[in-house]
């Protein structure tokens, strides 16, 4: 973890301090190795959040484009369970980072626990991820209403099948300019992809303005709503006779995101 509680204040790991768990309490000693990047860990081998994973300088990076605030925020539902956010925004949306594999019960439940949960998947932890995704990019077709909504096929991609299928949104990191927003609603259905500014997802998210954050949720679903219709035709029948759309289309869209 990057902050445990010193006399009820955060603090970063520093050489010989000791703190206190902001979700159990408990007590925890900084680690400030010259190999691992520096944290706090639970004396002992007391885990408190069974979905906290070790952080990696991936994790570090993406939680420094946000305010310190908003890191490592405890959140409880009305049950009393509690699990630590990644990072929660002031607009209640929890970005979770998550570098290593997941297993698809825990993502269902991180995905219902949070009642808004954006994925960013770290795609370059593994060598063949980013080649087998370019290789569906190449073969992806694009939609009737935007050449940068492609329907894509995950047969031959390890990491579009393991994600497949998630209630929140989840965007991949490459590590270029651009994310890639998954957009799939089951894992056997049709599953479609489109880029995303990485400087844009984390200004939107970030920025103090109620209109550019309120812009994203409304962003969301109004994809959601358009994938559904996609998905409700007919695998066996062409893209191109799809039913029009009733909802925004992408270029809408397009136009909406330019705005955010």
């Amino acid at each position: 973890m990057k902050f445990a509680l010193l006399n009820g204040q955060r603090q970063e790991a520093q050489p010989n301090l000791s703190g206190q768990c902001p979700a159990c309490d408990q007590a925890m000693l900084a680690k400030c190795g010259e190999v691992k990047i520096w944290h706090w860990a639970h004396k002992g081998r007391r885990t408190c959040d069974p979905w906290w994973e070790n952080e990696t300088e991936w994790h570090r990076a993406w939680k420094g484009q946000f305010p310190e605030s908003w890191q490592e925020v405890v959140h409880q539902a009305d049950n009393g369970e509690k699990h630590i956010a990644d990072v929660k925004t002031d607009r209640g949306w929890v970005i979770e980072f998550q570098h290593s594999r997941i297993e698809p019960e825990e993502r269902r439940s991180r995905d219902t626990f949070y009642p808004k949960l954006v994925w960013v998947v770290d795609g370059a932890r593994r060598r063949r991820d980013r080649t087998q995704f370019q290789n569906v990019l190449n073969i992806s077709i694009p939609t009737v209403s935007s050449s940068r909504v492609r329907r894509i096929f995950s047969d031959e991609c390890v990491l579009l099948g393991e994600w497949a299928g998630s209630r929140a949104p989840v965007f991949f990191d490459f590590g270029g300019e651009a994310l890639w927003w998954l957009l799939s609603k089951s894992p056997n259905g049709p599953m479609y992809i489109t880029d995303f500014p990485r400087i844009q997802f984390i200004g939107i998210h970030r920025s103090g303005e109620i209109q550019k954050a309120s812009g994203f949720d409304e962003f969301v679903k109004d994809i959601s709503k358009l994938v559904a219709q996609y998905e409700s035709v007919p695998q066996a029948q062409p893209l191109k006779q799809a039913p029009p759309v009733t909802t925004p289309g992408f270029r809408q869209m397009d136009r909406r995101r330019r705005r955010l």
